[in-house]
């Protein structure tokens, strides 16, 4: 815990139900937050359990059922807040994807796929920071948004050829908006790696496939592990607090160096001495 850095605010979280939107909750409730708006797609039970962990630090947790892909429901998440009078820190959290992992197979996707994953990650992070963006102007020090991108939008890795687009496109518009929205309202988006959440058991992965999966992805990182959701949390809300008052714009790899391509082989440098 990180001292409470979120003391009295007002938190929206998307796709918080499990994974690292549940991590993002938490941590904040437990950093203080006076209020948690926590949005699901489709899992209530699983979001229900999300606001119980919330409100074990004495935050109140509000549940809303919404797609942020449909413009109205972002509204109506965002109408949550609005008793409040203001939004401190948005985490667009919500996201999808096709699991089509060889690229190279370009029958695997469709125009649909495309235009479904795009909906959700793109157009829907910025539904929601439109319909919030009254309230988040209204905080008392500049509203935080922090969009969740990944590793693939850098690298062109990922779950699917639209997934990786999509987050593409989406730090793209972290830089669009931040520019757009300032100096009333912060945006930055953070790039995880491989996190080690529900999504893959849900996408019918084995066990015995989930564990090479971990093993793989500890394997090719230079810090040796496969981050949890709380390992990737404790960074995204950091862009969503005041300690990151004067970062907007930003793109933040939270990926233990996967992007740095391989772990350090050791190869030793022998040179000829005259």
């Amino acid at each position: 815990m990180s001292g409470k850095d979120f003391d009295g605010q007002v938190i929206v979280v998307t796709g918080a139900s499990t994974g690292l939107g549940r991590a993002i909750a938490v941590e904040v409730a437990s950093r203080g937050a006076a209020t948690v708006v926590i949005n699901y797609a489709s899992s209530e039970a699983a979001a229900a359990e999300t606001a119980r962990s919330v409100e074990l630090f004495g935050t109140r947790a509000i549940v809303v059922k919404g797609d942020v892909g449909e413009d109205a429901d972002c509204h109506r998440i965002v109408a949550a807040a609005a008793p409040f009078g203001r939004i401190d820190a948005l985490f667009n959290n919500a996201g999808t994807t096709l699991f089509a992992p060889d690229h190279a197979d370009m029958d695997a996707v469709s125009m649909d796929d495309f235009l479904r994953i795009y909906r959700v990650n793109v157009a829907g992070a910025f539904q929601m920071i439109r319909a919030a963006r009254s309230l988040l102007e209204s905080a008392p020090a500049p509203g935080a948004v922090v969009n969740t991108a990944s590793i693939a939008a850098l690298t062109g890795i990922g779950t699917s050829v639209p997934y990786a687009a999509s987050k593409g496109a989406l730090t793209t518009m972290t830089k669009s908006l931040a520019r757009a929205l300032a100096p009333k309202i912060r945006v930055n988006a953070i790039c995880p790696g491989f996190i080690d959440t529900p999504w893959f058991e849900k996408a019918g992965m084995s066990a015995e496939r989930l564990a090479a999966v971990r093993a793989d992805a500890a394997a090719r990182t230079p810090l040796g592990v496969a981050s949890s959701a709380e390992d990737v949390a404790a960074a995204t809300v950091f862009l969503g607090s005041r300690a990151a008052r004067h970062i907007t714009g930003e793109t933040l790899l939270v990926d233990a160096g996967t992007h740095l391509g391989f772990r350090n082989m050791a190869i030793t440098d022998r040179r000829e001495e005259d």
